[in-house]
């Protein structure tokens, strides 16, 4: 059984490294934890219910970039996804865009013979309705599958705007139809801003909202539109899923700690928290601490807001 890492003493550590009492804030933790195993857990990922689809689903997702949207990596991304199922993730996520269509092809690879074990979600980064539904075709045929269990507008206010979505013969009607025709079983929207995404949470009944979240409050606008973002989503019984959790590694790059950040996200009001992997062990670093996760109280949430801050 693996030694949980004691959380306390990790915050601990990381504002004395803010402050210069050491270099490294996991030195305290490592000297403590010398017979520590980095085998993984038998326990299983914590799952949240994703708003009012229905679903429940693991507290880590499966990212689709990186190694995963590598058109030269196939077998290497192959490896990862499969491995992110048999550890239990039952949330993957990718997008036509990501890595031009590598994403989706790599994926599809193992959705022919694993489909449903997992909860799959793409993207459509096109906000007319002849474009998306020839987005979808293509999607289905490189995710190998007949349907989607989530799609969802791409960066909502930088590749498309809401007042798009409200013309006639938008995505927003190309949804709809291909929610009728049971092609997709849930719609959701994504981008970086909580105003943005709050306001077409108002606007009009999504099943779910992805969203930039990290401790450093990078890509993200004034923490009141945050505030007001979870507090729509909750009425209106959005599933909401965090992503950028590390800022796409410039935190951790920067020393930030994978068992800070995380927890941060998860101990919001979110589903899930998609996260994209560039090896195998980074992908068990990160199911470990999920499984290991417990909830942050606002006072050491703010800590770790405060040393990531300073930091980045």
């Amino acid at each position: 059984m693996t030694n949980k890492w004691n959380r306390r003493t990790f915050l601990k550590g990381s504002l004395a490294a803010s402050t210069g009492l050491f270099l490294n804030p996991l030195d305290n933790i490592m000297a403590g934890n010398k017979t520590g195993s980095n085998k993984l857990s038998d326990s299983p990922i914590p799952k949240r219910p994703l708003g009012k689809t229905g679903n429940d689903v693991t507290i880590l997702g499966l990212g689709g970039l990186y190694t995963t949207s590598k058109h030269d990596r196939h077998e290497k991304a192959v490896e990862i996804v499969n491995r992110a199922i048999d550890l239990g993730i039952n949330y993957i996520d990718t997008s036509a865009l990501y890595g031009t269509g590598a994403s989706e092809l790599n994926i599809g690879t193992v959705m022919k013979d694993r489909r449903d074990e997992v909860f799959l979600a793409s993207k459509s980064h096109d906000y007319t309705y002849d474009g998306t539904m020839a987005l979808i075709d293509q999607t289905l045929s490189r995710l190998q599958t007949d349907h989607l269990d989530l799609y969802q507008h791409h960066l909502l206010g930088r590749l498309g705007q809401l007042e798009q979505l409200q013309e006639k013969n938008s995505a927003r009607q190309a949804f709809e139809k291909l929610r009728d025709e049971g092609t997709i079983r849930n719609i959701g929207v994504t981008g970086h801003s909580a105003k943005v995404l709050a306001d077409a949470l108002e606007d009009y009944p999504y099943d779910t909202a992805l969203i930039t979240l990290n401790a450093a409050e990078q890509v993200m606008d004034d923490p009141d539109h945050l505030d007001r973002f979870f507090r729509v989503a909750q009425e209106k019984e959005v599933g909401v899923i965090a992503m950028k959790v590390v800022a796409r590694g410039a935190l951790t790059k920067k020393g930030l700690d994978i068992r800070e950040l995380f927890p941060y996200v998860l101990s919001h009001p979110v589903s899930t928290a998609i996260i994209g992997i560039t090896d195998i062990e980074h992908l068990e670093e990160n199911v470990r601490v999920a499984r290991e996760f417990e909830q942050l109280s606002k006072e050491e949430m703010a800590e770790i807001r405060k040393h990531a801050m300073n930091i980045a």
